[in-house]
């Protein structure tokens, strides 16, 4: 029923279309009821950024510029929900497996069996609706909601963050190599800008730049000072890594820098969607060639 609520009166190409939705009773006599969507034909984000087989089908690797589009579509569609549906809408699970890809790739944002809606009146955030249990998925929930903290577009943010970051870095937040210290955000901080090349998916770098796997272990040093360091067995086999395309470089430092600035730790210091989906789309015209990098 939340969910029902918070997409009957939502219009937007980049969120999924209901189609429409039934109630009745299956074939044991339970009640059964039911959502219908509009079929997004290539599935989710999930199962392009992370094949279950290893190159199982090379033709399901996102290239950057598509990666790109992903994340302004995504971000446009959240933005949407924040600041211009007639009623805002703070989604609450957003992640890589709630993002469905039409037959063109087109990035839509479903499941919304979270989704809060806020009331505007007289200023306020007062909840309309509310759901039960945790709010948002393990490695993409705000910190703050670990401490009973109230549902917020600063925590929208913050899990669009770590999905930006996850696209590009093609490592998921739960990854077996984030403990202690360690977690999504701190390793893309680690690596930018000098060695983007060292933390980025490497499906996404040239061959000439990654002729075999590249083995990164993230250390900390004795005064406490994050650095990326590359495996001593894994140095001889090391292409050239100052090959990497000078637009591409500057292009990933800057969405990198975008993930990090909506994953930070205080709702305060993350950006607005608005922001985020205005500066995506300066850097895809500065990395097509339509604009000036700053």
């Amino acid at each position: 029923m939340a969910e029902c609520n918070a997409l009957q009166n939502i219009r937007h190409r980049n969120l999924v279309k209901i189609l429409t939705c039934c109630s009745s009773m299956d074939y044991g006599g339970n009640q059964f009821k039911a959502l219908v969507f509009e079929f997004m034909t290539n599935g989710s984000l999930d199962i392009w950024l992370h094949p279950g087989i290893p190159n199982e089908d090379q033709s399901r690797n996102l290239s950057l510029l598509q990666r790109l589009n992903v994340a302004i579509d995504v971000a446009s569609a959240i933005d949407y929900l924040h600041n211009h549906s007639a009623q805002p809408i703070i989604h609450c699970d957003l992640k890589p497996s709630n993002v469905l890809l039409d037959h063109d790739m087109v990035a839509h944002v479903s499941d919304f069996g979270l989704a809060r809606l806020l009331s505007i009146t007289d200023g306020s955030s007062a909840k309309q609706t509310s759901s039960i249990g945790i709010k948002g998925s393990i490695g993409y929930a705000a910190p703050e909601y670990g401490m009973s903290g109230e549902a917020s577009m600063e925590g929208d943010v913050y899990s669009y963050g770590i999905l930006l970051l996850e696209m590009f870095l093609g490592k998921r937040p739960t990854d077996e190599m984030f403990k202690n210290d360690l977690n999504l955000h701190n390793f893309a901080k680690m690596g930018l800008p000098e060695r983007v090349v060292q933390i980025v998916d490497p499906i996404l770098l040239p061959r000439e730049v990654v002729a075999t796997p590249i083995a990164i272990v993230a250390t900390r040093d004795d005064n406490n000072d994050n650095e990326i360091h590359v495996d001593k067995d894994a140095q001889g086999s090391i292409a050239n890594l100052s090959q990497m395309d000078a637009n591409m470089h500057k292009c990933l430092v800057s969405i990198l820098e975008i993930g990090l600035a909506c994953s930070m730790e205080s709702p305060k210091e993350r950006m607005k969607m608005e922001e985020v989906t205005r500066e995506l789309h300066l850097i895809k015209n500065a990395y097509l060639g339509c604009g000036i990098w700053t």
